[in-house]
Formats: C-alpha cells, sequence, structure tokens
C-alpha cells in the first residue's frame, strides 16, 4: 500500500523567543525539520514527504538545505491561514487512491519512534483512520468557573501525538468540511463526518518542541 505524510512545520517560533522560526532551530547541529524528515525516511524509503511551510520560510528552508546537505527528496507546499488550510493544501497535491493511507505529522516532533509509526501506518491500512496517544501522568483539574474546580479521572484521558494516519480518499473528503475553530487537529475534521477514530499506542519521547525547555530535552534525546 502507497504511504504519504504531510509534514506541518507553520511556526513563527514566538514562544522561543528568536528570529528563527522553531523548525529551524538546531538540535545537535541539525535543524528540528530535517530531524523529523530523517525519521520518516528511516521507517520508509519510499514514502512520498510532503512539507508544508508559510510562504515566507521556502526560499529560507531551501537554502537550509543546500547548506546542510539534505538530500531527502520532498515536496514543498505553502501552507495556508490555519493548520487546517495548511494541511488541505498538502493533501491537494496527493492523488486519490483507494490504497494508499497518508500522515499528518507535527514538524517540530523528530523524536516519533519507527515503532510508532510502523504502528500507526500499518493500523490505518485497516482502520482507515488512526492516531498515536499516550497515558496522562498528572492529576487534572477541570476548572467549572473562576473560584470552582475539580479533579478528574485521568485514566479516561489520553494525550494525543502525530503522526495522524488516514486513509488518503477518506481524509480529502473530510478536508472538504468548511473550516470550523473546532478542527484542532486531523482527528477532529474526521470525526466530523460520524467517523470513529482509532487510537495506538504512541512513544513518550514524541515530544513537540515548542519552548526553549522542550529544545534542552531534544538536545539530550538527540544524544
Amino acid at each position: 500500500m502507497k504511504r504519504y505524510a504531510i509534514i506541518v512545520a507553520g511556526g513563527k517560533g514566538l514562544r522561543m523567543g528568536g528570529k528563527v522560526p522553531k523548525q529551524f532551530l538546531p538540535i545537535d547541529g541539525k535543524p528540528v525539520l530535517m530531524r523529523t524528515l530523517e525519521t520518516f525516511r528511516r521507517y520508509d524509503a519510499e514514502m512520498q514527504l510532503v512539507v508544508v511551510l508559510p510562504q515566507d520560510q521556502i526560499a529560507f528552508w531551501q537554502e537550509l538545505c543546500r547548506q546542510q546537505g539534505c538530500n531527502i527528496r520532498h515536496q514543498v507546499v505553502a501552507g495556508g491561514e490555519t493548520r487546517f488550510h495548511s494541511v488541505k493544501n498538502g493533501l491537494a497535491i496527493i492523488p486519490a487512491e483507494s490504497d494508499a493511507v497518508v500522515g499528518v505529522h507535527d514538524g517540530v516532533r523528530p523524536f516519533v519512534s519507527q515503532e510508532v509509526l510502523q504502528r500507526c501506518y500499518e493500523l490505518a491500512e485497516e482502520k482507515k483512520a488512526v492516531i498515536p496517544v499516550i497515558p496522562v501522568i498528572e492529576t487534572i483539574r477541570k476548572i467549572n468557573d473562576a473560584e470552582v474546580s475539580e479533579t478528574v479521572p485521568r485514566n479516561a484521558y489520553r494525550l494525543v501525538q502525530t503522526p495522524q494516519v488516514f486513509s488518503v480518499n477518506l481524509l480529502k473528503r473530510a478536508y472538504e468540511q468548511p473550516y470550523t475553530n473546532a478542527f484542532t487537529d486531523d482527528a477532529s475534521v474526521v470525526e466530523a463526518m460520524g467517523i470513529p477514530v482509532v487510537l495506538a499506542e504512541g512513544n513518550r519521547e514524541n515530544i513537540k518542541i515548542t519552548t526553549p525547555f522542550d529544545l534542552k530535552i531534544a538536545e539530550v534525546l538527540a544524544k
């Protein structure tokens, strides 16, 4: 079965406090986004990779690839106003194929494990819609109003990761829906059509690099 990956990297790096977008920051000398591409290439050398970037970052990325000697074959697509629109732009260049699956992944998650990639892609071939999750290990409180809160059972919740993997045709149909603020990830877009999403075991190292603290953790993981 043919496999695709849409790697969405639209961050501006505001929470990093610097001028360089977080997807381009180095981890042990190599840009975050480049590490993410390498992770997918290790899993499947034949997988077709699509990188979605803001239009004004594409030239910078191409020059970074030239400087770093990145030879991982991939297509680059300009993103949209929101993550929803960016994914939709990436999907537009993937042909409709009944026997193909596509994963949508955050470009700043370079440490997804090979086991999780295999688990999600293989399960999606059968179940059509799969997302990786990990257990919640902290105590959770629900805020009811400004003064009242309550503890909720953490075993009833999971933290969602990427890649979220779907049948290509299913995801294309899902992204034909009008955008709403309720679409926080690809699973929420698919679920809006009444399609159930299957949960797969993720890996805790699959962190989303968003803050300077995350970058410090990433340096340790990279070594």
